[in-house]
């Protein structure tokens, strides 16, 4: 066999080999080169007394950290140490771990538990880049622990924070805080009563990975003067998935003011094909 026909067969495997290593599906995220960073604004909450051993991993050695924004509670997890103010605006730009996680998807369909542990790892290394194998591993660890716990509740792996500035902000912040100030009173109705108030939102959903089986959740909620959800009052975790923003009432009035309705929404999900 000549020098050329070496070189050539060298060069075949040579490009075999590299299609055999970019048939791995590409890490499609919020993290991936070229795609924006999920952002999130809330009001900053910090819990001084509330980590575990596995939650200090992410913390970078600070207390527990969330980002209130409506109805949505994101639990922060950072890699840096940065002082976060109680009650303070901030605007977080990083991944949304549980979106990243189901966008990457799963084979199995939830049946191997979830998350799996190559979604998580990737999920790590979509937000924080470049880290020592076993720092990763730790990360990985701590991020698939708490989202197996609380599959529903969000987590967001925070790469740049900055607390909120301007006078749009601090107008909305007023805004906020004046509607709290005005509070109409609260009544409770029964379930299927409030249930013919429904304007729009959907009561029936597909289960999620982590609930295959799916079920009939029964949640708890406050709704405002004007139909919307304004409250959740309910551990489960089928009901923190449900997306209440798209749910819309007709207001309740009592003696010809608006008021507040404690209830119960009754949501169906439907089991996983």
């Amino acid at each position: 066999m000549t020098r050329n026909t070496y070189v050539f067969c060298f060069l075949v495997l040579t490009l075999v080999g590299l299609g055999g290593c970019s048939s791995e599906p590409s890490a499609k995220g919020p993290g991936s080169a070229g795609t924006a960073p999920d952002k999130i604004q809330g009001k900053a909450q910090v819990m001084l007394a509330e980590s575990t051993a596995s939650d200090a991993a992410l913390n970078a050695g600070g207390p527990s950290v969330y980002l209130l924004d409506g109805l949505r509670r994101y639990r922060l997890f950072f890699n840096k140490a940065f002082q976060v103010d109680p009650d303070k605006e901030y605007i977080a730009e990083g991944v949304y771990a549980q979106k990243a996680i189901d966008e990457i998807g799963d084979p199995d369909q939830g049946k191997n538990g979830y998350p799996l542990e190559a979604s998580c790892d990737r999920v790590v290394k979509m937000a924080w880049p470049g880290l020592a194998f076993d720092v990763t591993d730790l990360y990985t660890t701590s991020l698939r622990a708490r989202v197996k716990r609380f599959p529903a509740r969000p987590v967001f792996l925070v790469t740049r924070i900055q607390p909120v500035t301007g006078a749009a902000d601090s107008a909305k912040q007023k805004k906020d805080t004046g509607a709290g100030q005005k509070e109409a009173p609260e009544v409770s109705v029964p379930a299927d009563k409030q249930r013919a108030l429904l304007v729009e939102g959907p009561t029936a959903l597909t289960a999620p990975l982590w609930e295959p089986a799916g079920g009939t959740a029964r949640c708890k909620v406050v709704i405002d003067e004007e139909g919307r959800i304004a409250e959740l009052d309910s551990g489960a975790q089928l009901c923190e998935t449900v997306p209440w923003s798209q749910f819309r009432y007709k207001p309740s009035a009592k003696g010809g003011h608006p008021v507040r309705v404690d209830t119960e929404v009754e949501v169906r999900f439907d089991p996983r094909k």
